[in-house]
């Protein structure tokens, strides 16, 4: 496929699916089967009954929901009424959390009473009047700023399909990421970006009509989104899971007959930590797609399950994947999709020549595939987006045979567990804490392979107690933002600007606490 069709939205293709295939099961879940006209009929009420209660085109709805087919019909919906869906990573707690809520202005927030402990006393930071769409049986009280709807209730609206249709351009979601030396950045999403990144995930996946992908990735990142798009335009069977579990991996996929895998952060290597057994191979997937493969994976995890592999780089800005490895070359990034441009560009802003590390810049060849900028954050679009290429902040090189390998990262930024880490967001709360001074979060490899967090932090009097101080980060970060590793300063070695000379702070993981193990070192 050398390029997007942008004459269709997504609601164009649930409408084709539905018409072409509505016997066909969508998805499996437990014991439910859901086809695709099951599907259709259910996702046009839960948009009606939106509709119904005054949610419309252009209305900002933050959703924080966990990984169930109710979650799929609340994006389908959404969608269907051109609404600007916020996806909020669950995990999200205190600070986190209420600046996307004040940030992103949203009209309506869609949740789990599972996320009750975490959502409700971060209400206040909307700043207006909200509705609150809730899914459990125990609503919580209205007050003067919150309407509270059932979920069940609004998913019952009539029947028909709305009238509203997407275009190619139209912002359809505000997905949020790390900042590095600020806030985090709300990406605007066109719908043209939602089918560029499923178009690629089947490019390089090579899914086709019939397969079987199991589907566990949450929906609060573009990789969950991209699976359900991408079973939109081909007619497939999606296998879902409520969430990833290295020990049930085998058992799911056995049992779903899956013939696809999805991997992100450190799935790969989760699963190879996992005891062998006899039944390694018994199994029907065939390939493995998706980002971030460390090169000492690749061949073991091949060999011992035997799937291929086929890995990508991409970014949320980017359509989540652009550049991609089919060619089976471990440690590789690979070469452009033929609707995405690359180059790589030196310090001064001058092509690169082959070999010379310098910074990946990224081009649609169509428009609306790339971001057009951050919500609410014109500084960071212009510094970002520049004559049409998008700054990746990431350095890599382009060898001979046009294909890229990455170096290194600009960005004071971490990948652990699948997750943009700022270092900024991390030190910002740490710093807060009574007995913290000062603190410097930085990325070290851990004894995987993986990327993993170590903080430095130099301490208002002594002793210091780790294991209260990781308590108090944990009540107030997402779990993939506290710092395993924990080392301390006396001060920290500064440039004459006064910042902290990051580079020169140690990166080895025995010269302080390590959060896994709760033990010091000597």
């Amino acid at each position: 496929m050398q390029h997007i069709d942008t004459d269709l939205s997504v609601s164009d293709l649930l409408d084709a699916r539905v018409r072409e295939h509505g016997d066909r099961v969508f998805c499996t879940w437990q014991q439910e089967s859901i086809t695709y006209a099951e599907l259709g009929e259910r996702v046009d009420r839960l948009a009606n009954g939106l509709l119904a209660n005054g949610i419309t085109a252009g209305s900002h709805v933050a959703v924080m929901l966990a990984h169930h087919p109710d979650h799929i019909l609340t994006l389908l919906a959404l969608l269907r009424i051109g609404a600007i869906e916020v996806p909020i990573n669950t995990h999200l707690r205190g600070e986190g959390l209420c600046y996307q809520l004040s940030h992103s202005e949203p009209q309506a927030i869609i949740a789990d009473e599972e996320f009750a402990e975490q959502l409700l006393p971060a209400l206040d930071a909307v700043g207006g009047p909200v509705r609150l769409i809730w899914r459990g049986a125990n609503e919580p009280q209205p007050t003067a700023q919150t309407q509270v709807i059932g979920f069940v209730e609004m998913s019952r609206g009539p029947a028909g399909r709305p009238a509203h249709r997407a275009g190619a351009g139209d912002i359809v979601a505000i997905c949020y990421t790390s900042g590095t030396t600020g806030a985090p950045k709300g990406v605007l999403m066109t719908d043209a970006m939602y089918r560029a990144a499923a178009t690629s995930s089947l490019l390089l996946s090579g899914i086709d009509e019939g397969d079987v992908p199991l589907f566990w990735e949450p929906m609060y990142h573009l990789f969950g989104i991209e699976v359900v798009v991408l079973a939109l335009c081909k007619p497939v069977t999606l296998a879902m899971v409520e969430r990833f579990s290295a020990s049930s991996f085998w058992r799911w996929a056995r049992a779903s007959k899956a013939t696809h895998i999805h991997y992100v952060g450190g799935v790969l290597q989760l699963l190879l930590r996992q005891p062998p057994q006899p039944e390694d191979r018994s199994h029907g997937i065939r390939v493995a797609w998706g980002g971030g493969c460390p090169t000492q994976t690749w061949h073991p995890f091949e060999e011992r399950f035997g799937i291929e592999m086929r890995d990508s780089f991409g970014m949320t800005e980017t359509a989540a994947l652009n550049i991609v490895n089919t060619r089976g070359i471990p440690g590789a990034l690979g070469v452009p999709l033929p609707y995405f441009e690359a180059r790589v560009i030196d310090e001064a802003g001058e092509p690169a020549g082959t070999g010379e590390v310098g910074q990946l810049l990224i081009r649609g060849k169509q428009p609306g595939i790339v971001t057009p900028g951050y919500y609410r954050n014109p500084e960071a679009t212009a510094a970002t987006i520049r004559e049409g290429w998008l700054h990746t902040g990431d350095l890599v090189r382009q060898d001979e045979d046009g294909v890229f390998w990455f170096f290194a990262r600009q960005k004071d930024s971490i990948r652990r567990r699948g997750e943009n880490v700022s270092a900024w967001e991390v030190e910002r709360v740490i710093n807060q804490h009574p007995q913290v001074e000062e603190s410097a979060a930085i990325m070290v490899v851990n004894e995987f392979g993986d990327e993993d967090l170590k903080v430095f932090i130099k301490p208002v009097g002594k002793p210091f107690a780790v294991e209260p101080f990781l308590s108090w980060c944990r009540e107030r970060m997402a779990k993939f933002q506290v710092p395993r590793f924990v080392a301390f300063a006396d001060d920290f070695p500064r440039t004459p600007t006064q910042r902290i000379r990051k580079h020169e702070l140690s990166k080895a993981l025995d010269d302080g606490w390590d959060a896994e193990k709760l033990a010091s070192a000597p």
